[in-house]
């Protein structure tokens, strides 16, 4: 079975079989993200728009969320954490 470096999980692991985004971001993304790291992203992204009520129909909550998908995958900017103020509903 074939591996990728993750950078997000930081170890090898199960790639990504195509590009989860379109253009050169997605190129991007699927050498160097694998199927674990995707998902961890994918958790992170419902956290992020809920919490910043952000809507993918708005271009600038589009873009925003790009911010945070760079910053969570490649350590590119200082978005991508868990939002200020969040606290896990407690069950």
């Amino acid at each position: 079975m074939a591996t990728i470096y993750c950078k997000v999980l930081k170890e090898e692991a199960e790639p990504l079989a195509e590009a989860p985004y379109p253009g050169e971001l997605g190129q991007r993304i699927l050498a160097n993200i694998s199927q674990a790291g995707w998902k961890k992203w994918l958790e992170r992204l419902v956290l992020i728009i809920n919490e910043n009520q952000l809507s993918t129909a708005d271009p600038a909550s589009v873009e925003l969320i790009e911010q945070h998908m760079l910053s969570f995958l490649f350590g590119e900017g200082n978005l991508g954490e868990i939002p200020q103020g969040f606290a896990p509903r407690k069950k």
